[in-house]
């Protein structure tokens, strides 16, 4: 039977992606920011509960190996940083198993780069610089900014800085979202991401760029916590219309940290039954040798592309979607 080989994507929109692509590379060369590679393939990968990965068997006599598609180039990026590469950054595919539909694809692009020196809220200006510019003639309206705890309690009346099963089992009653109680359990992190994802996020980035800011503890395994307040971590998202685009961070650097965090992500992995990955020693060298303190930020570009175009689903920004690779 013949198959349809067309792509879905029109050439309109293959020229607006490579517009972008060289917008964005313009926009870090103007900065001296140097643009690197890193592999897709692995020996290790993130152990995140949330993200699901690909590996993929290496015959590599006398033995097979098992490699892991990258979810993100984070961790070697951040081996290239300890090495004293200076601020870089990756335009590159990344993989996420089980992952489809209107804003999803298992194979995507992503946009990732590290400042040396910069804080979060350095980090926070240069992002409204890049999107403002990419959209320029769209009229975005003002960037805003505002923390997690305060958007979280205007929509939803709840602390969530602070974990209380009760009313997050009472306000998910009340939203007729009485699913969240099996999906979520006792697992405070579980909790703000189900209620955030289907009562907060909706409503951020109305025609404007919204970064929010400050994430709750339990939710940032690479940022680290602030010092004013130990209970948020200095961690940036980014949304339009209420798409999200983007995760950011004041980087941790501290190896021991991050050992620990690693290691507790992989016991609930194992608590939950998931696939438990390899965890990356290499990254953990590289912060031994000294990360040199930094931001950094990832950002989706077919999703970006979905909204530099008005597109309706991702599939009409991507030339082979996963039904059609």
């Amino acid at each position: 039977m013949q198959q349809d080989w067309r792509p879905t994507c029109s050439l309109e929109l293959m020229r607006l992606r490579a517009q972008m692509l060289a917008g964005i590379r313009q926009f870090f060369a103007d900065r001296a920011v140097l643009e690197v590679e890193t592999p897709l393939l692995g020996h290790s990968i993130g152990t995140d509960p949330q993200l699901a990965f690909f590996t993929a068997e290496y015959c590599l006599s006398p033995r097979r190996q098992t490699l892991f598609l990258q979810t993100s180039p984070e961790f070697a990026m951040k081996r290239l940083l300890a090495a004293g590469s200076g601020s870089i950054y990756q335009i590159g595919k990344a993989f996420r198993n089980g992952e489809s539909g209107r804003f999803h694809n298992p194979e995507f692009t992503m946009l990732e780069w590290y400042r040396v020196g910069f804080t979060l809220p350095q980090l926070m200006d240069e992002i409204a610089e890049l999107i403002t510019g990419l959209f320029s003639g769209q009229h975005l309206q003002e960037t805003q900014r505002v923390s997690y705890q305060e958007v979280f309690n205007s929509f939803t009346g709840l602390d969530p800085l602070v974990f209380s099963y009760k009313d997050y089992c009472a306000f998910a009653n009340e939203c007729q979202l009485p699913e969240a109680v099996d999906i979520c359990g006792h697992d405070h992190a579980l909790w703000l991401d189900f209620i955030f994802s289907h009562k907060v996020q909706p409503h951020l980035g109305d025609n404007a760029l919204c970064m929010v800011y400050g994430y709750p503890a339990c939710q940032s395994s690479l940022a680290r916590v602030n010092e004013q307040c130990p209970l948020t971590t200095d961690r940036v998202e980014l949304f339009i219309n209420g798409v999200e685009l983007g995760n950011g961070y004041y980087e941790l650097v501290d190896a021991e940290e991050q050992n620990k965090r690693f290691d507790k992500e992989l016991a609930i992995r194992q608590q939950q039954e998931l696939p438990v990955p390899v965890k990356d020693m290499r990254l953990i060298s590289a912060l031994e040798s000294g990360l040199p303190e930094c931001s950094g930020m990832a950002i989706g570009l077919d999703r970006l592309l979905m909204l530099l175009s008005g597109s309706v689903s991702i599939d009409d920004v991507l030339n082979f979607p996963i039904h059609r690779a």
